[in-house]
């Protein structure tokens, strides 16, 4: 499906909501399996320990099964739920008394020299691009770019990420969402969760470029 058309439930979107809502447990627990981990992840950017995310995941699983009655399939059922997630974790964040300001958390500005110096900057004909371009992997051996080492260095480089970057690219490019699904349920901006995407992957593919680099012969 192309990202510029909207991302409506699907069939068996649908079936689930009907499900749901004769009360089907066996289909609420296997959304709960599917999406518990992700919710959880998200709930604790907002908030300040797990155990309040835990509680904000717990909450939004209540209002899911509360609101069946008003989900009519204009988005898909996961994003429904991931905006219900996001707005009650917004609510307690918002009621905690926090180091940083809560707009903080989606925040685009990004500090690192090494990674800006990588793109032109506003107001350059090529603003956003690549200055330096990544280096080539093609002539890389298949088998250790998809080797289980290559893949750790792929998630702990994921995992290293502010939290705003880390969720847009896990949810992009692990979970394989669209972006206006993304931009849906995280309530983000187009510009927004272009940004945070296109930082994100440059962090990790520089972090790669440097695990596959060759090492310089000894002098």
């Amino acid at each position: 499906m192309s990202e510029a058309r909207a991302v409506v439930a699907s069939e068996a979107d649908l079936a689930l909501v009907a499900a749901l809502r004769a009360g089907d447990e066996t289909a609420f627990m296997m959304l709960v399996e599917r999406y518990q981990p992700s919710m959880l992840r998200i709930a604790r950017m907002y908030v300040s320990t797990r155990a309040v995310a835990e509680e904000v995941v717990q909450e939004a699983w209540l209002g899911v099964l509360n609101g069946l009655d008003t989900f009519e399939g204009r988005s898909s059922l996961r994003t429904w739920i991931f905006r219900i997630l996001t707005n009650i974790a917004k609510t307690r964040g918002q009621r905690e008394t926090r180091s940083a300001p809560f707009s903080s958390v989606w925040a685009t500005e990004d500090e690192d020299p090494l990674e800006l110096d990588r793109f032109f900057p506003e107001g350059h004909a090529s603003a956003g691009g690549w200055s330096r371009p990544p280096a080539p992997w093609e002539t890389e051996p298949e088998a250790r770019l998809l080797s289980r080492e290559t893949l750790d260095r792929v998630a702990q480089a994921i995992e290293g990420l502010p939290p705003a970057q880390r969720e847009v690219i896990r949810l992009r490019d692990v979970l394989g969402w669209s972006s206006e699904e993304v931009r849906n349920a995280l309530d983000l901006s187009e510009t927004n969760q272009r940004v945070l995407l296109h930082r994100a992957r440059a962090k990790v593919r520089r972090a790669l470029e440097a695990y596959l680099a060759p090492e310089e012969p000894e002098r």
